[in-house]
C-alpha cells in the first residue's frame, strides 16, 4: 500500500502475433504468436466486451480478472511491442513499453502446447529503459517546454492532479499545481498542497539512523534485536541487521493484506505493528535475497526511538524536517484536521468514477511511509541532503550509494540508485491507492525532480520518468 515499488507485474493474462505492431513483426505461424497478437490486440483496445469476449475464448477461468485486468490497461494506456527476444511455439519473450507511462517491461507469454492452446501465463517485469529506446535527452529550456506540455496534456485527460517541482543546481526552474485537492469543495491544487507521500517517508527514517550511526549510537551491521531486546521473536532479531532492514533484504515481510484490513484502525502506534506482526518467523533467509519489506521500516521507526530516546515523529521533526526548513511535512493521524493536507481519489477495479480513498488508509503515517508533504518540502530535503546539513559527506554516500540489486537499479539505505540515459539518480517514490509521488536526486547535471500527485500511480511516476528520461548533461 506504501509502496511505489517498480516491482514484476505478475499478471496471468497474454501477448503478440507476426502482425505488424508498428514496424515490429511477431511470429503467426506459432501458437503462442497467434494467441498472444490476439490478447495485445483486445487489451489495447480498452474496450471491456472486447477484452471479455478474448477470456472466453482463450481463458475463461480467467473471467474473475477481468476487472483488474481493464484497470491494468488504464494504468498503463495499453502496451506497445518493442522488439522480439525470443519466440518458440508456446512462449514468446519480448520488449513492451506502457504507452502511458513509458515504462518498459521484459514480457514472458506462454500457451498451453495442446489445442486450443489457452494462453497459460504471462510474466510483466519492469525493466530500465534500453538504450536502443531512451528518448532524445533535452536541453534545460527543451525540457522545462516538453513537460509543460506532457503535464497538460495528462491534467486535461483526467491523469494528472497534482504539483510537480523541477530545480538546477538547487534553484526551482519550473513548478506549477494541477487538479483539485478537494473536488466536493471545489479547493485547486497549490504548490502549497500537502500530498500524502506514500513510502517516500522510507527516505527520512534512513537518515535518522544514518544520524545515530554517525554520532557512534547504533552499528549498522548489528542485529536489530542489539536495540529491541523484548522483541517477540528472538530469533528474527538475533539474526537481522540494520543493514538488512535497510536494504530490504532481511525477510521481515510486508504489513499489507488481511490482517492489517482488519485492524487497521487499531494500528495507531509502531508498537501496534509488533503486536501484530512480531511473532512472524523471516519469510527467507536474511541477506539471501531482495524483497520489499514495510515492516522492515516499521522495526527502524522503533530502533531510533529506543536509541535517541525520542519519539519517532518527534526525532524526524527535530532532526530532519527542521534541520532542512520543511515546514509543512509530517504525519499527523488522520482524524485530525491538517491545513492544506489534499483528499486522495482513487479509482477500485471496475469503477469508472473517482472515490476518496478515506477507507483505505491507516490512523497515521509511520516510519514506512503514508505521511504527507509537499513538493517545495522535498526540494528542501533534496538540498540540505546534497550540503551535508543533515549527514556529513561520508555518511550520505553511504546513506545513497546502491548495495543491491532489486530489478531496477540498486537500492541503497531507503533510497532507490540508478543510472537513466547515463545519468545518475538516487530518490524514492510511494504509491498506493490516492496517492502518488517521486523525488529525484541526480547530482551530476544538477537536477532535482519532484512530483506529488492525489490520485492512483502511476500519476506521479509517470511525470517523474518524463522528465528523468530526457534530461541532459554530465553522466557522473
Amino acid at each position: 500500500m506504501l509502496t511505489r515499488r517498480l516491482l514484476p507485474y505478475l499478471i496471468v493474462l497474454a501477448l503478440c502475433s507476426s502482425i505488424c505492431f508498428g514496424q515490429v513483426k511477431l511470429p503467426t505461424d506459432t501458437p503462442s504468436g497467434r494467441v498472444c497478437a490476439a490478447w495485445l490486440q483486445a487489451f489495447n483496445s480498452g474496450d471491456r466486451d472486447t477484452y471479455r469476449a478474448f477470456l472466453e475464448k482463450y481463458s475463461p477461468a480467467r473471467l474473475d480478472r477481468l476487472d483488474s485486468a481493464m484497470d491494468f490497461r488504464a494504468r498503463t494506456g495499453g502496451l506497445e511491442l518493442k522488439k522480439v527476444e525470443s519466440a518458440s511455439p508456446t512462449e514468446v519473450v519480448a520488449i513492451v513499453e506502457e504507452r502511458g507511462t513509458e515504462q518498459f517491461v521484459r514480457m514472458t507469454f506462454v500457451v498451453e502446447a495442446a489445442e486450443p492452446h489457452n494462453m497459460s501465463r504471462v510474466e510483466l517485469n519492469a525493466i530500465p529503459t534500453p538504450a536502443e529506446f531512451a528518448p532524445k535527452q533535452l536541453s534545460e529550456s527543451e525540457l522545462v517546454a516538453a513537460l509543460q506540455t506532457k503535464l497538460q496534456h495528462d491534467a486535461d485527460a483526467g491523469q494528472f492532479s497534482g504539483a510537480v517541482l523541477l530545480a538546477k543546481n538547487d534553484k526551482p526552474i519550473f513548478e506549477h499545481a494541477y487538479g483539485m485537492a478537494d473536488r466536493e469543495r471545489k479547493l485547486p491544487n497549490t504548490l502549497d498542497t500537502r500530498f500524502r507521500i506514500g513510502s517516500m517517508n522510507k527516505m527520512f527514517t534512513a537518515v535518522a539512523v544514518l544520524q545515530l550511526a554517525q554520532a557512534g549510537k547504533l552499528k549498522l551491521d548489528a542485529p536489530f534485536g542489539t536495540y529491541l531486546t523484548d522483541y517477540p521473536n528472538q530469533e528474527l532479531a538475533s539474526t537481522v541487521t540494520l543493514h538488512q532492514l535497510l536494504t530490504h533484504t532481511g525477510g521481515t515481510g510486508d504489513i499489507f493484506g488481511p490482517d492489517f484490513d482488519q485492524h487497521r484502525n487499531e494500528l495507531k502506534t509502531l508498537q501496534d505493528y509488533v503486536k501484530l506482526y512480531g511473532n512472524r518467523a523471516a519469510e527467507f533467509p536474511p541477506g539471501s535475497k531482495w524483497e520489499y519489506s514495510n515492516y522492515g521500516f516499521i522495526l527502524l521507526g522503533l530502533v531510533v526511538e529506543k536509541v535517541s530516546g525520542q519519539g519517532y515523529y518527534d526525532y524526524v521533526n527535530t532532526h530532519i524536517y527542521d534541520v532542512a526548513g520543511m515546514k509543512d511535512s509530517g504525519s499527523e493521524p488522520e482524524d485530525k484536521t491538517v491545513a492544506n493536507r489534499s483528499v486522495g481519489y482513487t479509482k477500485p477495479p471496475g469503477s469508472k468514477d473517482w472515490q476518496p480513498n478515506t477507507d483505505t488508509l491507516p490512523y497515521r503515517g509511520t516510519s514506512a511511509g503514508g505521511g504527507y508533504s509537499t513538493v517545495g518540502d522535498l526540494l528542501k530535503f533534496a538540498n540540505a541532503l546534497q550540503q551535508h546539513k543533515l549527514l556529513d559527506a561520508q555518511y550520505t554516500e553511504l546513506l545513497t550509494t546502491g548495495k543491491v540489486d532489486e530489478g531496477f537499479g540498486r537500492y541503497a539505505y531507503g533510497f532507490e540508485d540508478k543510472v537513466v540515459n547515463g545519468i545518475r539518480c538516487f530518490g524514492h517514490g510511494g504509491g498506493a491507492p490516492g496517492m502518488n509521488g517521486d523525488l529525484q536526486i541526480c547530482p551530476a547535471p544538477g537536477y532535482v525532480v519532484a512530483v506529488l500527485a492525489n490520485l492512483d500511480p502511476p500519476a506521479a511516476r509517470r511525470i517523474s520518468d518524463f522528465i528523468t528520461n530526457r534530461m541532459s548533461g554530465p553522466a557522473h
